[in-house]
């Protein structure tokens, strides 16, 4: 096999092999063995047909797309193995030029790793970003844990119902006197205030009493999501059978020990405040490290292939696939949902991903230049980290993880020290 190669657009290679008429032979007597167990003819056992009597009856051509698939991978992967500056990002386009007695001719089209300019990624001054921490915001934290154990008591005596209470009701509703499809339901909770229901159903429950029955008026939005209810006024027949209000614990040591195991109010505050300020600086510095990332990548310039942008596209679509999963529903019916057809869901998705892909290559091309790498010693120091916080021996936390878990070690390491190289060459202010 004799092969030719040469840069085409977008960071592609073409790449033109040309298999002698001895080894394309080969290829098809390889296809013929590996699918003459589909044949069969009369005098013949299945699979025992003589090649040149299943080409005689089926047609020359009858192992050829077989031995396509037989002869590119081999040929190809030979290419790459003597080409190592040829680095594929995608599968190839596949062509046939030219088949005679000669032999064939194959044309691969391979997206490739394309090549990084990088512009200025030093001497760069950034603002600092910060965020403190506020008395109020240990207050709503404190907040936060009186809600979280609240508990809903019932209602004494003619209370009447007030808002942010839990009623439970039966309502059953109609259009010009006729009921309509999921307009009626009993023993319903319903939370006042929570906005599940049309504007101005719950508002007209507040005032009622336990045991009452009232017929309440609302006008469904003109957006309305039922196209024969949409702007039309309706009357629904309300009977209240229960009405339960929150109780918020009072914040007292006592409460606070029971609830987080702090010793105090004033010692839950200062975990509290540590604990905030602790996620406002994580936060700053995620924020600061994509203003570095995105202004350096903004002055690179690199011609991306359309194969690499949409094979991030993929895994941006399978991750909201998977995401939508956990809340029951498919992707399918979410885009019925929202009227989008799958391409048009993925062309949403375009300017995002090539963004991604050119950081991501524009990173990598930096740590090449600063030749940023993990060393043993990096490894071992994050794996004690990582000991150290589940408590655990570090050999032990060690003997347990694969060469993938510590491939993403040595990743994390890198990531880590392009960051701090970031810094160290830039102004911070």
């Amino acid at each position: 096999m004799k092969y030719t190669f040469e840069k085409a657009e977008k960071s592609t290679v073409k790449i033109e092999m040309t298999l002698t008429a001895k080894e394309w032979k080969e290829s098809l007597d390889a296809a013929y063995e590996k699918t003459k167990g589909r044949y069969s003819l009369p005098g013949f056992r299945k699979g025992k047909v003589p090649k040149h009597l299943l080409e005689q009856t089926y047609g020359e051509g009858i192992f050829f797309e077989e031995a396509i698939n037989i002869a590119f991978p081999k040929y190809y992967g030979e290419v790459l193995d003597k080409e190592t500056s040829i680095v594929p990002v995608s599968t190839p386009e596949i062509d046939i030029k030219n088949v005679s007695e000669k032999g064939i001719i194959l044309i691969a089209v391979v997206p490739v790793k394309p090549e990084v300019t990088l512009g200025e990624y030093k001497g760069i001054t950034f603002d600092k970003v910060e965020y403190n921490v506020k008395d109020e915001d240990v207050e709503a934290e404190l907040k936060r844990l009186q809600e979280r154990n609240s508990r809903l008591v019932d209602v004494e005596g003619d209370e009447p119902v007030k808002d942010g209470d839990t009623t439970v009701i039966d309502f059953s509703g109609s259009v010009d006197g006729v009921k309509f499809e999921g307009g009626t339901a009993e023993k319903y909770t319903l939370v006042i205030g929570s906005h599940s229901f049309i504007p101005g159903f719950e508002e007209q429950i507040i005032g009622m009493k336990k045991g009452e029955e009232k017929d309440i008026n609302v006008k469904f939005p003109d957006d309305y999501g039922a196209e024969n209810l949409k702007g039309k006024d309706a009357v629904f027949a309300i009977k209240l059978h229960e009405i339960k209000k929150k109780e918020i614990p009072e914040i007292t040591d006592e409460f606070i020990k029971d609830a987080v195991g702090a010793e105090s109010v004033e010692a839950y505050k200062k975990e509290t405040a540590e604990r905030l300020k602790k996620q406002n600086d994580d936060r700053a510095t995620r924020e600061l490290e994509d203003a570095m990332v995105k202004k350096i990548t903004d002055g690179a310039t690199v011609e991306i292939p359309d194969a690499m942008i949409e094979n991030q596209i993929d895994r941006m679509v399978e991750e909201m696939s998977y995401r939508l999963s956990y809340q029951g529903l498919k992707l399918e019916d979410y885009l019925k949902y929202t009227g989008q057809t799958m391409d048009d869901y993925r062309k949403g998705y375009k300017e995002q991903a090539e963004g991604i892909v050119k950081s991501q290559l524009v990173i990598e091309k930096i740590i090449e230049t600063e030749k940023i790498e993990a060393t043993d010693e990096d490894v071992e120091k994050r794996i004690e980290e990582m000991a150290t916080a589940q408590n655990r021996p570090a050999p032990d936390v060690k003997k347990n993880m694969n060469a993938r878990q510590l491939d993403y070690i040595k990743n994390e390491v890198i990531i880590n020290k392009f960051f701090e190289l970031l810094k160290s060459v830039n102004t911070v202010k």
